[in-house]
């Protein structure tokens, strides 16, 4: 059995699991992440409206994540020490203002700055949101984060598909719609910090100290195995989400709709594997979960490049399947790696993992203007290798 730290934090004052608040911060996940997908998946529409290359895609990208990455860290270090309810609708407002100026940019600059806005809300949302996942778990940390990110995964792929549907056929003008999911997802919000004030409360009478179950030095040294492990994943995950669209269209000569569709599917399989692997690691171990999702995919994305478009999908579906199940497990197994920090890990985590996707954004985006979209793939093929440093981690399972 997975150990589950003996720890207080806001989440003592539950003591089982609230599902509805986990089912309402989970739809609001769905809905932020669904509209910082659509940025992801009109990137052929912005290249033709501005015609822009490769390099200047990978920017919006490394914009969009480099703001959320920065961020995030600082915002969970400070709401670890000073919560702060009600900032979840807040951060939504930024990514509110964010949709708005992307349908009416006129330049590239503009949507550079649509894209900061939209990072900026997501630097908000999900430490604070990781943090009421955590609250509301009543210890089963595996399933709460699985539960709180499966949302996110399946409005990630939402994006493309309505992409496809509604923006596409029409005009980027139409991303302006979406600016409704945005003020819904403001409403759940604010019941969601009603909720969360409440918690609060109550947990500033009952917090007893956190104290971590390993050495500092120990600590330190599995953080930064997991923080490699998250380059591996999101360098890998950043050529198929950002550049799979083009991928599809130059080697198999695929229309923009039908190129949106098969991210769509990808990205869909990201979602339903994001179910699996915390569950998973609450019975048999987070370590044996993380290994199995990265490592284990590798002879997958080696293959990928070389196959032919029926294979091409396939593959990408099993990819986006395994390789999702082991965030949720890195983030719960650092969570217990330095319990009491509840906002800062998350951040640190969620931050990493953009920051990595916005990197590997440009540096991808680069090489393929200089070489070929299939290189990237060939190249990529090889990062979940690094999954072998899985091994060095500590077995945190209580004994």
């Amino acid at each position: 059995m997975a150990s589950e730290s003996p720890l207080s934090s806001p989440s003592s004052p539950v003591r089982r699991t609230a599902f509805g608040i986990l089912g309402a911060i989970s739809v609001a996940h769905l809905l932020n992440d669904m509209i910082q997908s659509l940025i992801l998946a009109i990137y052929p529409l912005l290249r033709a409206d501005f015609s822009l290359s490769f390099v200047q895609i990978g920017m919006i990208t490394l914009t969009y994540q480099l703001t959320a990455s920065l961020l995030q860290p600082l915002i969970g270090h400070y709401t670890d020490k000073h919560p702060q309810p009600w900032s979840l609708p807040v951060g939504m407002g930024f990514t509110l203002s964010g949709l708005i100026l992307l349908a009416l940019a006129g330049n590239f600059t503009t949507v550079l700055l649509a894209a900061a806005l939209v990072g900026t809300g997501s630097s908000v949302f999900h430490p604070e949101s990781s943090r009421v996942a955590r609250m509301a778990s009543g210890g089963r940390h595996g399933l709460a984060q699985s539960l709180f990110q499966v949302g996110g995964n399946f409005g990630s792929s939402l994006g493309p598909l309505l992409a496809a549907l509604i923006i596409a056929p029409y005009g980027r003008g139409n991303v302006a719609w979406f600016s409704l999911a945005a003020l819904l997802a403001i409403v759940v919000l604010l019941q969601i910090s009603r909720w969360y004030q409440t918690q609060n409360r109550m947990a500033k009478k009952s917090t007893v100290p956190a104290v971590s179950p390993l050495p500092r030095r120990q600590v330190a040294f599995a953080i930064s195995i997991l923080l490699v492990l998250i380059f591996s994943k999101y360098f890998y995950l950043t050529s198929l989400s950002s550049y799979y669209t083009f991928y599809l269209m130059q080697k198999f000569g695929l229309s923009v709709q039908s190129a949106q569709l098969h991210l769509f599917i990808f990205l869909f399989a990201v979602a339903a594997g994001t179910v699996i692997g915390a569950p998973i690691g609450d019975k048999i171990g987070r370590k044996r979960v993380i290994w199995a999702s990265i490592l284990g995919v590798a002879p997958f994305t080696l293959l990928l490049p070389h196959m032919n478009l029926l294979w091409t999908g396939v593959l990408s579906v099993i990819i986006g399947f395994v390789l999702a199940s082991a965030f949720s497990a890195i983030l719960v197994y650092a969570q217990e790696l330095m319990p009491g920090r509840i906002g800062m890990v998350s951040g640190l985590f969620f931050g990493f993992a953009f920051g990595m996707g916005g990197l590997g954004a440009a540096l991808l985006g680069l090489l393929a203007d200089h070489t070929s979209i299939e290189l990237v793939y060939q190249i990529c093929a090889y990062l979940p290798l690094l999954g072998i440093l899985t091994a060095f981690l500590p077995d945190n399972r209580r004994k």
